[in-house]
C-alpha cells in the first residue's frame, strides 16, 4: 500500500479546487512561464496571480525562481502523481462497480431478447 502524506494531499486538492489554479497548471505543462504571462489570460493583477501561484507552491505543484525582476514558474508534477495514486484506489472501486452494472445490463438484454424470441 502506498503511504500518503495527508497534509500534502490536502494541499494539492485545495490547490486544485480553484479553476484558475488548474488553468495555471495546464499552461505550465507547456513549459516555464513568468507570473506576468500566467496572469494575462485571466486579466488579473500580478498580485492576484502571485497569490494563486503561492497556493500552488505551498502544495508543491509549482516552483518559482527569480531572474532579475521576473518571477519564472515551472510545473512540479511529483505531487500530482501522488494525488493520482490516491485517486487510483477509487478508480479501481468504480471500475469494478461499472463492470457489475455492465453484467446486469447484459443479463437484462439477454432476458429481453429471449422473451421476444418465444
Amino acid at each position: 500500500m502506498v503511504e500518503f502524506h495527508t497534509s500534502h494531499l490536502d494541499a494539492v486538492f485545495h490547490a486544485l479546487s480553484d479553476p484558475t489554479r488548474r488553468a495555471i497548471l495546464q499552461r505550465l505543462t507547456a513549459g516555464e512561464h513568468s507570473v506576468s504571462d500566467l496572469a494575462t489570460p485571466f486579466q488579473m493583477s500580478l498580485a492576484g496571480a502571485s497569490k494563486h501561484i503561492k497556493v500552488l507552491e505551498n502544495a508543491g505543484l509549482v516552483r518559482r525562481r527569480i531572474e532579475g525582476r521576473t518571477h519564472i514558474c515551472q510545473l512540479e508534477a511529483a505531487r500530482l502523481a501522488q494525488a493520482q495514486q490516491w485517486l487510483s484506489t477509487y478508480e479501481k472501486f468504480w471500475a469494478a462497480r461499472l463492470d457489475d452494472l455492465e453484467a446486469i445490463l447484459r443479463d437484462e438484454d439477454a432476458t429481453e431478447q429471449s422473451r421476444r424470441i418465444k
